[in-house]
């Protein structure tokens, strides 16, 4: 089994700063779009650990210039990785409270999973009390997946002048393109009382094992225009990519409780111990 050195990759990758990303997917005439971002990165990332612990670092900046952080639990040397983004929505941030630290696991860091969270994607929407980026840009709508131009600055689920013409979305790519992981779940809120999982494609088996292990309702619903998941269902030879969506308000604890402890258990069940 291939033993990849994923911490240092990730975050080399980050700091040499240019991926191409969406080549086969820009608009039509552009080229391959180019992305020279440098955010400074904790050397504690540079290095894998082999024992189970949780680490922290600024990874990427938001239009406005606030700090996205990179989050990861458990072993960085164990292969299958889950990403989770706990807020793309400004206003729909209930999941970025969310953290794989639950009872089986003595509220440590797993020790037989390897999983990165990402809490909150668009800084500056949540500041903002908004859906959209600080430059009025419905981040979900700039994936170059099926993209379409969609209104004007400030509207609803405008697209952006371009796929990913947004360093939040520049730097979700980067991520998913480093880590490739088995499963990515993308945190949402909507105006419904109970949470529901949906997912399209390849992507249901992976979302109805996590609706089953987390005791919530799942859909099959198709991707909407520049979606998160649909970009990365199709990029991606191999993984899935789903959507949580969360009722609006604050979680409750039991609720919580469960997402956190679906989110370990899928991370147990994709994980794959690396060798040297």
């Amino acid at each position: 089994m291939r033993h990849r050195h994923l911490l240092t990759a990730l975050l080399a990758g980050i700091v040499a700063g240019v991926v191409l990303i969406g080549a086969a997917q820009s608009l039509p005439g552009a080229g391959a779009r180019q992305v020279a971002e440098a955010p400074s990165v904790p050397s504690v990332f540079s290095q894998q650990v082999r024992t189970p612990g949780s680490r922290v670092g600024v990874v990427g900046r938001s239009a406005e210039g606030r700090p996205i952080v990179l989050r990861q639990y458990g072993i960085s040397t164990i292969e299958g990785e889950v990403l989770a983004f706990g807020c793309i929505h400004g206003d729909e941030c209930g999941g970025r409270i969310l953290r794989p630290l639950t009872q089986i696991t003595s509220y440590c860091p797993d020790p037989h999973s390897d999983i990165y969270v990402v809490p909150n994607l668009n800084p500056d929407g949540f500041a903002l009390e908004t859906r959209l980026n600080g430059r009025g840009v419905d981040l979900n709508r700039n994936f170059a997946a099926g993209w379409e131009p969609i209104g004007e600055r400030g509207d609803p689920e405008h697209s952006g002048l371009r796929p990913f013409s947004e360093p939040e979305t520049r730097l979700a790519a980067r991520i998913v393109r480093r880590l490739r992981p088995e499963v990515t779940i993308w945190f949402h809120q909507h105006h419904a009382p109970r949470p529901l999982v949906r997912a399209w494609g390849r992507s249901v088996p992976d979302a109805r094992r996590y609706a089953r292990l987390a005791g919530v309702p799942f859909r099959r619903m198709p991707w909407p225009t520049g979606t998160a998941p649909h970009w990365q269902n199709r990029q991606l030879a191999r993984g899935s990519s789903f959507v949580v969506e969360l009722p609006r308000g604050p979680l409750a604890e039991a609720r919580e409780v469960s997402l956190e402890r679906a989110l370990v258990r899928i991370g147990r069940s994709v994980a794959r111990v690396g060798e040297d």
